[in-house]
């Protein structure tokens, strides 16, 4: 039997470098692989189904699935992840701790990705600050957004469009808003105007005191495929996740080749070491089970932010492995 033609796209990792490069191929499948910054590939895959097996982001997977709305079905391979607490910018002179946001304004692009999901989620479980709390602004970050319409509202939640021609960055640096969620540093802070930073000076820290509390590792995209494939070819859901799994593996032991780097970081064995002493063995895991407490928190905070129905459950996410 020929192998079934399939289009793959991701961002650019090194944990899908070997599978790009064809050096880890998918079982069954003739491969047309392609790179795609992860905004324009969600969009072209919400809009038109692009690509046969995608990177997505995996709140609106999670959304999109509770309504029967989905046009991929995910297997547990999660290409970004990240702690967020480096992502909430404030000022300085007005808020001190996590508590002083209570009642402010803040500022974020969207009301739904991923990372301000896991924000609202970590502020009300952590700190008692419901999303309702807050005052939110969407706009642009550093250029003004071109949307007219008015933002989808969320009942109970002040949801509002800043003023045409603003920016976010800009309000935060005059202090019309006091703080902004975003995972790229606001120009603001990076050229140091006055009484904008971090709210967690020493992210690391707060992060990995987090992660060892909580035991989770936030979850930010996916991977899905084409909802007729996985119907047509019952395997290649499997082969699909196993070649990830490979092509990261393969980008973890670059990690550990120390006669001569292959990563550009001087003391790369020494912070692989040390973020497997907070993380476990496997820094980066995939699978339903190894993930199990990430994507059922991650659903509690879509159920809980008015995003679903109902909870959605971890084990009915995913296609059959």
């Amino acid at each position: 039997m020929p192998d079934v033609p399939i289009t793959v796209a991701a961002g650019d990792y090194d944990r899908v470098r070997a599978l790009r490069e064809g050096k880890v191929g998918i079982a069954g499948c003739a491969v047309t692989y392609s790179t795609v910054v992860a905004n324009e590939l969600f969009a072209r895959n919400l809009n038109h189904q692009e690509f046969d097996v995608a990177e997505m982001s995996f709140s609106t997977y999670v959304t999109h699935r509770s309504r029967n709305a989905h046009h991929y079905t995910a297997v547990p391979v999660f290409l970004s992840r990240a702690f967020r607490h480096s992502a909430i910018f404030v000022r300085s002179d007005r808020i001190a701790s996590a508590a002083d946001l209570k009642g402010k304004r803040v500022g974020t692009p969207e009301y739904l990705t991923t990372m301000v999901v896991w924000l609202r989620g970590l502020l009300s479980d952590e700190y008692g600050i419901a999303p309702s709390d807050l005052h939110w602004r969407l706009g642009g970050m550093e250029q003004p957004s071109t949307k007219t319409s008015a933002p989808e509202q969320i009942a109970g939640v002040e949801i509002e469009n800043i003023p045409a021609g603003k920016t976010l960055a800009g309000m935060l640096a005059d202090g019309e808003i006091d703080a902004v969620f975003t995972a790229r540093p606001p120009s603001c802070f990076v050229k140091g105007a006055p009484h904008v930073g971090r709210l967690f000076a020493d992210t690391r820290a707060a992060e990995q005191a987090y992660y060892k509390k909580s035991g989770v590792f936030p979850l930010m995209h996916a991977v899905g495929i084409r909802n007729s494939l996985v119907a047509q070819h019952p395997g290649m859901a499997r082969a699909v996740f196993d070649a990830f799994l490979k092509a990261k593996e393969m980008a973890i032991a670059d990690l550990q080749k120390l006669a001569a780097f292959s990563v550009t970081l001087p003391w790369v064995e020494a912070e692989f070491r040390a973020t497997q002493a907070v993380l476990g063995k496997d820094i980066w895991p995939y699978g339903l089970e190894e993930n199990r407490k990430a994507i059922e928190t991650l659903c509690r905070y879509l159920h809980e932010q008015g995003f679903t129905a109902r909870q959605m459950a971890a084990d009915e996410l995913f296609a059959p492995l």
